[in-house]
């Protein structure tokens, strides 16, 4: 038979919590009446404060152990609250009908509206900001001595300035409201000239000596291709607007691309200056340990161009390094010139990594930078020969075709002392001037060049033979 301690903790009600609401002592109560009841929080799920929320818009979220938000505001009257303004002390100020005309028109219209009564009979608050233009006036006596013009009548230039005193100088509705039945047609620009020649005149004539003058100034032949301009540009058909659009876009890329070549010209102007100085630098440090040796030996010397080889960086800043990384190749290096550079190693028999002593370093570093200097020098060499046995083959087709009219290319390599100039079968000789030429280039002997020479040889041998 189920108990009343089975039935609580089937409804999840508490035993001692329970009796407690129900009225009924329990044991504890007999034993500690003075002790508080240990009342156990019920176990609710508890929210951390999420990263990045303020402590004060966390507190207003709802929870269960806190009152429900008010749905309506309420003012307690507590905290750090400013008082609401309490209404009623005073008495309510007077606010009255009444009349007002405006200064600035001059038809006396009379206006009402609500005021205090306080500031019945003041003049009307906004009348301040009625500002009008000073309009020169002048006589007929400056008229006739300083304003006359043949373009102009002066009743004309009178009607003009009376337009402009009532129309503020706006020009536009000057213009409009222009007598051009009575009066000549003018234009805008020709209004505008007329009225600031006159306020010019006016002021010269009126100035006191030894002031400064502000004179206005109006150019009407620019204000007109102004204007004649702007409705060029309003009356441009799409074709035109497109076309100028693409020539701005190309106008764009021919800036970008002359930035991008006065930069590269700046990068290689610096590429050289470091190159020459570096030259400059292992020049000296070469020279200086050579004075000891005879002078038969600095002159036999061949002259070492001047390039720049490999720059190494140098680790001269402030920590640990090891001296291997100083026989790292610098990243300027291409790829192609480390396969070439490792392939001359390999054939002088050094090795790729050797031990990083301090002279070995430095000599290793040293042998791989000449190394590159050879390596394009080389190429250098490479280029050239091919461009002159283009010019050679080229100057043997013209030849042939008879176009130069003169003999054909020569043999090409130095002439032995003790041959004589041989003539080939085909009549073509050779010019010994031009074979000392082609020879100071330096052009090594080419396969075709081989055979043309042995067989120029042989037939100048079968020539002296029939001779009796």
């Amino acid at each position: 038979m189920a108990t009343g301690a089975d039935v609580r903790d089937i409804l999840e009600l508490g035993g001692p919590e329970g009796d407690a609401a129900s009225g009924t002592i329990s044991k504890k109560d007999i034993i500690n009446p003075d002790k508080k009841k240990s009342k156990k929080s019920s176990e609710t799920l508890t929210f951390k404060r999420p990263e990045g929320m303020h402590r004060e818009v966390y507190a207003l979220l709802y929870s269960d152990k806190k009152d429900a938000p008010p749905l309506l505001p309420s003012d307690t009257g507590q905290g750090y609250r400013t008082v609401k303004a309490k209404l009623g002390s005073k008495k309510v100020r007077p606010w009255k009908w009444m009349p007002f005309t405006n200064p600035a028109r001059k038809d006396g219209a009379m206006f009402f509206h609500w005021r205090r009564a306080a500031e019945e009979g003041k003049d009307y608050p906004f009348a301040r900001f009625n500002k009008t233009v000073q309009v020169p006036v002048y006589s007929e006596q400056e008229y006739q001595l300083y304003l006359h013009d043949d373009a102009w009548t002066k009743a004309e230039t009178d009607h003009l300035f009376d337009l402009s005193r009532r129309f503020d100088l706006r020009f536009v509705v000057i213009h409009d409201r222009y007598d051009h039945q009575q009066f000549k047609k003018r234009s805008v620009e020709d209004l505008k000239e007329r009225y600031y020649h006159i306020c010019a005149k006016l002021a010269n004539v009126r100035a006191v000596p030894g002031t400064d003058l502000k004179i206005p100034v109006f150019d009407a032949g620019h204000e007109r291709r102004r204007k004649e301009q702007l409705e060029r540009l309003y009356n441009r058909t799409p074709e035109q607007v497109a076309e100028e659009e693409y020539l701005l876009q190309e106008l764009r890329k021919i800036e970008a691309r002359k930035k991008e070549r006065e930069k590269r010209s700046q990068d290689l102007q610096k590429l050289i200056t470091a190159a020459d100085t570096t030259a400059e630098q292992r020049r000296t440090e070469r020279k200086a340990p050579k004075k000891k040796l005879p002078q038969k030996k600095e002159a036999e010397k061949p002259a070492v161009p001047e390039t720049a080889g490999i720059k190494f960086p140098d680790f001269k800043s402030a920590g640990v390094t090891l001296r291997s990384q100083r026989m790292k190749l610098p990243s300027s290096v291409g790829q192609k010139k480390i396969k070439a550079l490792e392939q001359m190693l390999l054939e002088l028999g050094v090795e790729l990594s050797p031990t990083p002593t301090e002279e070995l370093v430095h000599m290793f570093n040293e042998l791989r930078s000449d190394l590159v200097l050879l390596y394009e020098l080389k190429q250098a060499c490479a280029n050239c020969e091919y461009e002159l046995q283009m010019l050679r083959h080229r100057h043997e087709a013209l030849a042939r075709a008879g176009v130069l009219g003169g003999p054909a290319t020569p043999a090409v390599g130095p002439t032995p002392a003790s041959a004589e100039p041989a003539v080939s079968e085909s009549g073509l000789g050779l010019d010994p001037t031009k074979d000392t030429i082609i020879d100071v280039v330096g052009a090594p002997l080419t396969p075709n060049s081989r055979k043309r020479r042995e067989s120029a040889s042989s037939s100048s041998s079968v020539k002296k033979a029939k001779k009796p």
